[in-house]
């Protein structure tokens, strides 16, 4: 073959169209245009989106989970705290309605102390008085009488004082009480009417 014909075969290799697979001047095998992933390729990104969709779906059942979890702990809050409001108004329900009763127990009192030993209704007014205070106590409501006990102006209320009392008494301490205090727990509902030692 004459160095003319290799020219002319050459210049044909040289001129015909890009095909796939046909290597080129350069050597390197020239596409169509389109790119077309590589195997190794296609399988680390089906590995990638795999993996994505995991971390996805782990992520997202563990929204799940918090979101439960804070369902769980705003409903036990809001328990609570209708538990606490509901106990709070049983409460004011009850010491309103004792604030109402205790002018009828005072009188009770009252009656006992004027009446006659003899008195035929005595025992029927004391029957009536015990059970109006069982009522009271079943409900949390408790009277105190504080003789003896140092006075403490947040649960007694001083009527007058005494300059010597005749028991020789300390200062401050109440000598007598007018009218006895009611609390429920350590609230005071009304406090008790005394006399303090001067």
């Amino acid at each position: 073959m004459t160095d003319s014909e290799q020219t002319i075969d050459r210049s044909n290799i040289e001129e015909q169209p890009d095909s796939p697979g046909v290597p080129a001047p350069g050597g390197e095998a020239k596409s169509s245009g389109k790119s077309v992933p590589e195997p190794a390729a296609r399988g680390a990104e089906a590995d990638v989106q795999d993996g994505d969709i995991a971390e996805i779906e782990g992520d997202l059942d563990e929204l799940v989970k918090t979101a439960a979890q804070r369902t769980q702990a705003d409903f036990e809050n809001y328990r609570k705290r209708v538990a606490r409001e509901s106990a709070n108004a049983q409460a004011r329900g009850v010491v309103s309605l004792a604030k109402e009763l205790l002018p009828a127990l005072d009188n009770l009192d009252r009656a006992l102390d004027a009446a006659a030993q003899d008195d035929p209704l005595l025992e029927g007014v004391r029957f009536v008085r015990s059970e109006l205070d069982a009522a009271l106590a079943r409900v949390g409501i408790e009277s105190f009488s504080p003789v003896g006990e140092v006075f403490d102006p947040a649960v007694h209320e001083a009527m007058t004082t005494i300059e010597q009392p005749e028991d020789g008494a300390e200062s401050g301490t109440v000598v007598e009480v007018y009218q006895p205090g009611y609390r429920l727990g350590a609230s005071v509902i009304r406090p008790a009417r005394v006399v303090v030692a001067a």
